[in-house]
């Protein structure tokens, strides 16, 4: 990888990891399903646009189309809910921890779902790692001074699940032959179309008092930086660098989150949250698998 690679690794990592942050922001006057919505609304938005500046068509077909509303179901709308229906319990640092553990959750359920992704024994040593993280995440969200945590670590877990599934169900759009741009339009928009639905039956958000310049601004931020930007950067990586290296971003995302949220929101992590952090990272380490063949190779 080039530094400018990095850079942009590093730049999507930032963004990421700001979603935790923007939504932190933005649940503090408006309901979760709200948020999903004026998140998804908005990026489809600007992910047209960018597909119509680039000369990309428009996705079209039946079955595709119910593709995507499957894909949107398991890897926006649901996670998304979940996450940030956790985060009114939980700080935005600990949401992005135990997102931080998708990778694990996505090759159980590739191990359990499929015949070409079987666990090997590096793969097995990082989950067990990770999965040791999030006994340590659990246990500090029922240790006493914990504020009640648990409902926002368990959401927070389904969430990561979900886009565990995701990471399987979405295999199939490599055999339809579009382009990734396509893949997240289509997602987001079938995303918009299931969320607009439960936002006006669930939170009825004519009844919410109008948000201040603060929350405008980071559903701002949330749709046009952390999704839609982030989406675009996401393809352009996999495109030079690979699925592997850009992969590496899973690790760098808590740090920014944890970064804006201690900065900026003043918030803290506990021992235990730390500890569950390092088994986690240490678990994605070895998933990756780069530094223990390197180490071998050096033994």
């Amino acid at each position: 990888m080039r530094l400018s690679d990095w850079g942009l690794l590093g730049l999507l990592s930032l963004l990421w990891g700001g979603s935790f942050f923007f939504s932190k922001v933005a649940l503090a006057e408006l309901p979760p399903l709200t948020v999903v919505l004026v998140r998804v609304g908005i990026a489809t938005g600007a992910l047209w646009l960018y597909l119509r500046l680039r000369g990309i068509p428009v996705p079209a077909g039946m079955g595709l189309w119910r593709a995507f509303f499957g894909m949107g179901l398991l890897n926006s709308l649901v996670p998304f809910t979940l996450i940030f229906w956790g985060q009114t319990f939980i700080g935005s640092g600990l949401a992005s921890i135990i997102n931080a553990t998708t990778p694990v959750f996505a090759i159980l359920v590739a191990h359990a779902l499929t015949d070409d992704e079987k666990l090997s024994w590096d793969k097995l040593a990082g989950v067990a790692l990770g999965l040791a993280g999030v006994v340590v995440l659990l246990g500090g969200a029922v240790a006493p001074g914990s504020g009640g945590a648990l409902p926002g670590v368990l959401a927070c877990l389904g969430a990561a699940l979900c886009y565990g599934l995701a990471n399987t169900y979405g295999r199939r759009f490599r055999r339809m032959g579009i382009e990734p741009a396509q893949g997240a339009f289509g997602q987001i928009a079938t995303t918009t179309v299931m969320a607009l639905p439960l936002a006006l039956l669930v939170d009825r958000p004519w009844q919410v008092a109008a948000p201040g310049a603060a929350t405008w601004a980071a559903l701002a931020g949330l749709a046009l930086l952390s999704t839609a930007l982030a989406y675009i950067l996401y393809f352009r990586l996999i495109g030079t660098v690979g699925a592997t290296n850009t992969s590496l971003v899973t690790m760098l995302v808590p740090v920014s989150a944890i970064l804006l949220g201690v900065g900026i929101l003043h918030e803290r992590l506990s021992l235990a949250q730390v500890g569950g952090m390092v088994l986690v990272g240490m678990g994605l380490v070895a998933l990756d698998g780069r530094v223990l063949r390197r180490l071998r190779q050096a033994a």
